[in-house]
């Protein structure tokens, strides 16, 4: 046999190329053999190829390989594209860099068909249209993907839980849920996210931003969510309604706190003192106590707090702002509580006039009977 031969791949090297360089097995996926290469030693450092992220532990590490499944997508977000791999996404990224130039974003691209793509970001065009539903889409990709909404197949599953998803995105953001991965870090506070979503939404807490604006009253929101549920103040639509009391609720969160008030319910548990909580904001906030953290800072005073409440109201000292006001008076107050003590004062001056009004007309009574008799 010649040298060749001897050198010319056969199938399984084409579909297998990663092979064990201590019992010469081959897989088709680099994690594939680096879990199996776990199994010939035992590293106390594992260390994942793909991503960089490291463990200390064996079993922690091998449920963050699931995070990579073999359809991981990389989106390109310029063309709409996906890829199975980052080094693929990566080598696509600089077709991006060629003479066809967009003149509304600045952006380049190598090849016209790809330029005239992209354009559909800005054109609008939707040439993908679905046949059971109004919907249309501009990319192929996105187009596929609705698909699967309406045939009901979920081909990505949880070993974990058993839990199904249409989108790989979707079921690697989940497995985060079973291995604890919080990837995002926050550089204010330390603070972890699992997805991007959470980390960016965070980052307003610092930033205060609030771009969810009430037209009826000018009230600003960070977060969606809430600025939606805000607006039923305003409609008075109270969705959420208790089967045990009939009292109903504006918002889910708050609907689901009050039933614990009838089940007794405290699903929040501090590890260190055993305390039960009902709702997850007094549990964090409690941990607090144990660890010590503050983790707002004033950029003006450098005061530190515990809670973002409590954070709140303290810049309200800088800022002059007093949302609180009284109904009989129009006096503001920087806190709520000032309020109510105030309002509690207004009470006993009001008891105390009517006592004495009362008094004065008793009196007067008593003396008119007098100088009759």
């Amino acid at each position: 046999m010649s040298s060749s031969e001897e050198m010319k791949p056969t199938d399984t090297d084409r579909t297998r190329p990663h092979q064990c360089q201590k019992c010469g097995k081959s897989f088709s996926r680099i994690c594939s053999l680096r879990r199996h290469e776990l199994t010939h030693n035992a590293e106390k450092l594992y260390h994942c190829e793909q991503c960089g992220s490291t463990f200390s532990e064996l079993n922690a590490y091998n449920l963050h390989l699931y995070t990579h499944p073999e359809e991981t997508p990389y989106c390109c977000d310029q063309c709409g594209r996906d890829f199975s791999d980052q080094s693929s996404y990566r080598k696509h990224l600089r077709d991006h860099t060629g003479p066809y130039q967009c003149d509304q974003c600045e952006k380049s691209f190598s090849y016209f068909s790809i330029y005239k793509i992209h354009m559909r970001v800005h054109t609008k065009e939707k040439p993908y249209c679905c046949d059971q539903c109004p919907k249309s889409f501009s990319f192929l990709s996105s187009y596929k993907r609705h698909l699967l909404s309406h045939s009901g197949e979920k081909p990505y599953q949880c070993d974990f839980c058993g839990k199904s998803f249409t989108q790989s995105g979707h079921f690697s953001l989940h497995l985060r849920n079973h291995t604890g991965e919080k990837p995002y870090e926050c550089d204010q506070c330390e603070k972890t996210f699992s997805d991007l979503s959470s980390y960016k939404i965070h980052l307003r807490v610092h930033t205060g931003e609030k771009p969810y604006c009430c037209a009826q009253c000018g009230r600003s929101f960070s977060q969606l969510g809430n600025y939606k549920s805000h607006l039923r103040i305003h409609t008075g639509e109270k969705p959420f309604r208790c089967e045990l009391c009939e009292k109903s609720f504006s918002i889910s969160k708050t609907y689901k706190q009050h039933v614990r008030t009838h089940t007794g319910e405290k699903p929040y548990q501090c590890k260190e003192c055993g305390k039960g909580f009902g709702r997850l904001s007094n549990y964090m906030r409690h941990l607090r106590i144990h660890t010590g953290e503050q983790p707002f800072s004033c950029d003006q005073c450098g005061k530190c707090f515990n809670s973002s409440y409590s954070y709140s109201r303290h810049l309200r000292v800088h800022t002059g702002e007093k949302p609180y006001w009284c109904s009989q008076c129009k006096r503001l107050f920087t806190r709520s509580q000032s309020l109510k003590k105030h309002r509690c004062v207004e009470i006993e001056e009001e008891i105390s006039t009517v006592c004495i009004k009362e008094e004065q007309v008793s009196c007067s009574s008593t003396e008119a009977t007098k100088d009759n008799q």
